[in-house]
């Protein structure tokens, strides 16, 4: 499939995107989110791929953001006017596939609340994360405020979101923000490995594991565990590759995984 603002391609049941703004260091214009929105769609419902691996095209950035200068240039109806989530997947967006963030460079305001809506995050380590949106007047309204206080410990969330300070990979990876920081030129293959680990997986059963953490995130224990139960199992067991698993451990083979 061809846009202008992004590469999307298929291969070997892995989604490359790729934000294709190098000029402005991936900054997202209007167009941007409307064409991943399109992706990522198309992404949930092709049973043929089963993981992604989201990038930033050039070598200075992931993504700084939104594109400040677009923004300045709109008119006050254009700015009114309903588009989709940022990066199309930031919110009113639920997927059950992994999608991996390999990131370098500017991972900053909009480009890091997108990299935290991902699963994983593999960090260049040359990569510095911030929220910077208080030092030009704005609030991070695409999920960042709340994610990474879901990730890392208050204090630390509360000194990058109130002052607007970047953060090394290095740090980042400390607090358990990125799962690994490898060298720039690791970081592609890096994140193919993390997705070919997760391919190695009963696909249903990762989706499924997904949901579950997901939906669990904002109940009781008990209460996840409940719904696990009643939905999560059924599923599971209701499907081929359920049996393939035992079967192929126990004739000591590696499972083929249909993902039915």
């Amino acid at each position: 499939m061809s846009y202008e603002y992004v590469i999307y391609e298929k291969k070997d049941r892995i989604a490359y995107v790729t934000i294709n703004r190098p000029e402005v260091m991936n900054a997202m214009n209007a167009a941007t989110h409307v064409e991943l929105r399109e992706i990522w769609e198309d992404f949930k419902q092709d049973d043929d791929v089963w993981v992604a691996i989201f990038s930033g095209a050039g070598d200075r950035a992931f993504s700084t953001g939104n594109d400040l200068k677009e923004s300045a240039s709109r008119d006050e109806k254009s700015r009114a006017a309903e588009r989709p989530p940022f990066a199309g997947m930031t919110s009113k967006f639920e997927c059950s596939k992994p999608i991996i963030a390999a990131v370098h460079g500017y991972c900053v305001a909009g480009g890091f609340e997108t990299a935290l809506a991902c699963d994983l995050i593999i960090a260049a380590d040359n990569t510095q994360f911030s929220l910077p949106e208080v030092k030009v007047g704005l609030v991070a309204g695409a999920g960042g405020l709340h994610r990474l206080a879901q990730t890392a410990p208050l204090k630390t969330t509360m000194g990058m979101v109130l002052t607007g300070r970047r953060m090394s990979a290095e740090e980042a990876f400390r607090l358990g923000i990125v799962n690994e920081v490898v060298p720039v030129e690791d970081l592609l293959p890096t994140a193919e490995r993390w997705a070919n680990e997760i391919l190695a997986c009963a696909p249903i059963a990762v989706r499924m594991t997904k949901e579950a953490v997901m939906a669990g995130l904002d109940v009781p224990v008990g209460d996840a565990i409940a719904r696990d139960v009643r939905e999560v199992k059924p599923k599971i067991r209701a499907s081929e590759d359920y049996l393939e698993g035992p079967r192929a451990f126990a004739e000591k083979r590696k499972p083929v995984w249909t993902g039915r």
